[in-house]
């Protein structure tokens, strides 16, 4: 066996179809988001504005997030000394899960190292703790969300993307004593729109099933205090397990689920993926804190990070650039060729200092390959100009299609 050979084979595919994934060497300048700099494989530096990051809010540089990590790391040091059934529970995991708690009115919080594990290991334990269970889920959940469910050696049945009819039809096939539960998302990160969370809990009443709901891309931004979609819409307590981040826009790391007491602990007893993994630093865990408690009555930071994103589609529109629209705060610019979408990936950076990554397969299905833009709070009009005149610089140079302007 040629095991170089093989090698050789699955990535040179990737660079056959135009889709190999490169990384840029960004520095974050603290105060300065987002602006950073881009050191050069050649050691060379050139500052660049980020238009692709996901701490939506600019909240991993916020004084209140920053004060609580440096107390906390002079105060405990840097690890956490291990799992958080041997030694790795401290104090600011258990003040986090409260604060967590508290954001989505539950009873309980579960902390994880990242909301991808906490998706998995959550997913993946459902069946050993209600035999039989059936999960359902939305054909474009996070893959987080379907690598757990593969795993989890039970059944499942996948329903197109926010088709109710189809949720319905699936549902009445099954036996009404069936234990069942609807896994799907607030809001769906590629595309930017909503999952019907109304018309699915009413469906979840109808047929005794659990809900589960990924809220990764809506807490912090969405809700009078930041708890997601489905706190802006009066339905928090009709879903079972809530799944969130700590990661984007509370800008430090982590991810969770919130639910009942008992729901909690059976997970923290049960799941593999807590259970065996060394728990997050106490720096960490206190910058988080810090950040959901102050997002919770920053309702202006919240305010403002909607109107840059309308904004930017408005001046999108107005160029006839074939962007998404569907009123949440992720602006998808559409391509549809991986390798048309990784040169203008490339000529953003080099030639207008503009860092936005390129999305391809299978991220995306293929012949929607796009560049996401995530406007911020902290991208302010100068920083719209240029993105803006770059990318009207560069459609018209690459002869890329616009979309028809009204009068």
């Amino acid at each position: 066996m040629n095991y170089e050979a093989h090698l050789d084979a699955a990535i040179g595919r990737l660079h056959d179809e135009g889709r190999y994934r490169t990384f840029i060497d960004i520095e974050r300048r603290q105060g300065k988001y987002p602006h950073a700099i881009w050191r050069r494989a050649d050691g060379t530096e050139r500052p660049v504005t980020v238009w692709c990051g996901n701490d939506y809010l600019g909240m991993g540089q916020h004084p209140a997030v920053l004060e609580a990590m440096h107390a906390a790391l002079d105060a405990t040091g840097a690890g956490s000394g291990g799992t958080r059934n041997i030694s790795g529970t401290t104090v600011y995991h258990k003040r986090l899960e409260a604060e967590l708690a508290d954001l989505h009115a539950k009873e309980s919080a579960l902390l994880f190292t990242s909301a991808y594990i906490a998706n998995d290991a959550t997913l993946s334990t459902l069946p050993r703790l209600f035999p039989g269970l059936v999960i359902l889920s939305d054909e474009l959940n996070h893959a987080s969300m379907i690598e757990g469910i593969r795993r989890n050696g039970g059944q499942k049945r996948i329903f197109r993307h926010n088709d109710l009819a189809h949720l319905r039809q699936l549902l009445q096939e099954l036996p009404a004593n069936a234990p069942k539960l609807i896994a799907f998302e607030s809001i769906y990160s590629m595309d930017g729109d909503f999952g019907p969370i109304e018309a699915i809990c009413d469906l979840a009443d109808e047929f005794g099933a659990l809900t589960y709901i990924d809220e990764v891309h809506a807490v912090g931004m969405y809700g009078p205090r930041g708890a997601g979609v489905a706190e802006r819409d009066g339905l928090m307590g009709r879903i079972d397990i809530i799944n969130g981040t700590l990661a984007k826009a509370y800008g430090v790391m982590g991810g969770y689920i919130a639910a009942s007491h008992k729901m909690c602990d059976a997970i923290r007893s049960y799941a593999p993926g807590f259970i065996f993994t060394t728990s997050l630093p106490p720096a960490v865990a206190a910058g988080a804190a810090a950040s959901v408690a102050h997002l919770k009555h920053d309702q202006a930071r919240r305010d403002l990070h909607q109107t840059q994103a309308r904004i930017l589609k408005t001046r999108l529109k107005a160029m006839g650039l074939p962007f998404i629209d569907h009123g949440s705060h992720i602006v998808p610019v559409i391509v549809g060729d991986p390798v048309h979408t990784k040169q203008l990936s490339d000529m953003l950076l080099e030639q207008f200092g503009i860092y936005v990554q390129p999305i391809n397969f299978p991220t995306v299905p293929r012949g929607t390959e796009r560049l996401r833009f995530t406007p911020s709070p902290v991208h302010g009009p100068k920083e719209l100009d240029a993105l803006v005149n770059a990318l009207d610089s560069l459609w018209s140079r690459c002869a890329l299609n616009r979309a028809e302007l009204s009068a």
